[in-house]
């Protein structure tokens, strides 16, 4: 038994917590291991939705663990209203465990995050405006507080000498926050917390060794990787394989398999290139077919075929096993549906995943074209299957499983 990685493909939006709540029966427990309340993950269950942005998706199970690690960013006050949201519902089983070692997002963070995205202009980054970016710089600068501070009784000084420095740094923060006034909410959010609060690195080395199987759930997508994506247009956290290892502290020879999950169609929220984006009627009719809007934000997203190029690159730098394509029902009536196999850039075919952004901002797509196709029931259309093969022989792995709905019923098992 081990641990399984689960990492989303494209620019995040997946679906990675609807197959995590899938894969989750065969585990005992699920982590997550990077990002923050800028992540959304929807599960549906017995026709009720739940967005989830800090808490594990095993969370709707009532016999499994779920751990928030280290590499996750927590605002208490978010966590908290999620915790009390599933308790009215009825769905917090109450076995969560947030790690000592998790870096604090504070007030101030989101104050920062507002006003950077403002003097960007017509250049802003399109983040969710939830304080993160700022809130992982401050633990690369080594300025961040963490989860282990808050449980000190030296806390109240620290914030109160971090403040100081946050508003000689920056003077447009002087008089937005009242700093007591956060001390005495961060306290209250201990009181809350506290009994869910342990070392999770001794957590997991513990169930690993007891032969338990562990889901790592990653928030957003590969191709927003800090390191790897489309940066500047990224997230401020590792979302590649990398960041299972950091953001958890598990090691690589405890990982057992790494599951991809993919889009049958691609989405994009926010700044960035994109070459297979869509402007016309077809991409309007994936978004508002695929309620294309964001789980954290609500803002709409930019849709487009898929990109087999992209996803290719994904896979090859992760390692992927398997892959999961969500949303084959959305293509579900199109005439045609066409598949991105290269890139045409100043005359020239580019086969690979350009760093560049001002090569990738200026390639046209080259096209594959298929038939469509119209399901009936729970039965793939030979034209779908035709489809997923070309996909899988593209990329040079095996599609596991293809999601036909929004519900845990609505899913296709390929194995």
């Amino acid at each position: 038994m081990g641990a399984i990685a689960v990492i989303g493909l494209q620019w995040g939006d997946e679906g990675k917590g609807r197959i995590v709540d899938l894969l989750v029966k065969n585990c005992d427990g699920v982590v997550r291991y990077n990002g923050g309340p800028n992540a959304g993950h929807t599960v549906v269950v017995d026709n009720e939705i739940f967005k989830l942005h800090l808490l594990p998706s095993g969370i709707l199970h009532k016999d499994k663990a779920n751990i928030v690690a280290n590499g996750v960013i927590i605002d208490p006050g978010v966590l908290i209203d999620e915790i009390e949201n599933l308790k009215q519902r009825g769905f917090f089983n109450g076995e969560l465990f947030i790690s000592d070692r998790a870096p604090l997002l504070f007030p101030y963070h989101k104050i920062l995050d507002e006003i950077e995205e403002s003097l960007r202009g017509s250049f802003n980054l399109g983040t969710t405006k939830r304080g993160v970016g700022p809130g992982y710089t401050d633990e690369v600068n080594r300025s961040a507080l963490r989860i282990t501070d808050l449980l000190s009784d030296s806390f109240g000084e620290k914030l109160r000498r971090l403040w100081d420095f946050k508003v000689r740094l920056f003077p447009v923060l002087e008089g937005r926050i009242e700093i007591d006034r956060v001390i005495d909410e961060y306290h209250n959010y201990l009181e809350y917390l506290k009994p869910y609060i342990v070392d999770t690195v001794d957590l997991l080395h513990k169930l690993l060794s007891e032969g338990k199987k562990l889901l790592l759930e990653g928030a957003q997508g590969f191709l927003l990787d800090i390191d790897f994506g489309t940066y500047p247009y990224v997230s401020s956290s590792s979302t590649s394989i990398g960041g299972v290892f950091s953001g958890s502290g598990i090691s690589q020879k405890q990982l057992e398999s790494v599951y991809g999950v993919a889009k049958a169609y691609m989405t994009r929220v926010g700044g960035g290139p994109f070459p297979t984006e869509l402007k016309d009627d077809t991409g309007n009719y994936l978004r508002e077919k695929g309620k294309e809007y964001g789980t954290a934000t609500g803002r709409p997203r930019r849709t487009g075929w898929l990109d087999c190029v992209a996803t290719r690159y994904s896979c090859r730098v992760n390692g992927i096993d398997g892959i999961y394509l969500t949303k084959m029902d959305i293509l579900d009536g199109l005439p045609e549906i066409k598949v991105c196999v290269a890139y045409e850039y100043e005359g020239n075919r580019i086969d690979y995943f350009p760093a560049s952004l001002d090569i990738l901002e200026n390639c046209t797509p080259i096209y594959e074209t298929f038939p469509g196709w119209r399901m009936s029931g729970t039965e793939l259309p030979p034209d779908a299957k035709s489809y997923i093969k070309y996909i899988e022989d593209f990329l040079g792995v095996n599609v596991l499983g293809v999601s036909i709905g929004p519900e845990r019923e609505a899913f296709i098992d390929l194995c």
